[in-house]
């Protein structure tokens, strides 16, 4: 692994460890939060290949929910309570 690959890495790391059970966040907010805005693709690539991240408080800029972890991320985030409707993120009522 090169060493700015291991950098973003542990940016990524650093930014999804530092949320709460509850919170959501952009895979554009994650990128651009690590440093790296314009990632986006690639924390979501990180995502599928780090074990142990909260990956299912990581939404699409939409708010949609990850197509192919679509039910298990609804069920987890709505164990922390956030509210999903129909696959996306909503705002409490």
């Amino acid at each position: 692994m090169s060493g700015e690959s291991e950098d973003f890495t542990e940016a990524v790391i650093s930014v999804l460890e530092a949320l709460q059970p509850g919170e959501v966040i952009a895979y554009g907010e994650v990128a651009t939060e690590a440093g790296y805005p314009g990632a986006a693709r690639a924390v979501g690539n990180l995502l599928r290949t780090v074990p142990g991240l909260p990956w299912w408080r990581v939404v699409n800029a939409a708010g949609r929910l990850a197509p192919r972890n679509e039910k298990e991320q609804a069920q987890l985030l709505r164990t922390e309570g956030v509210r999903v409707v129909n696959g996306r993120v909503r705002p409490q009522e």
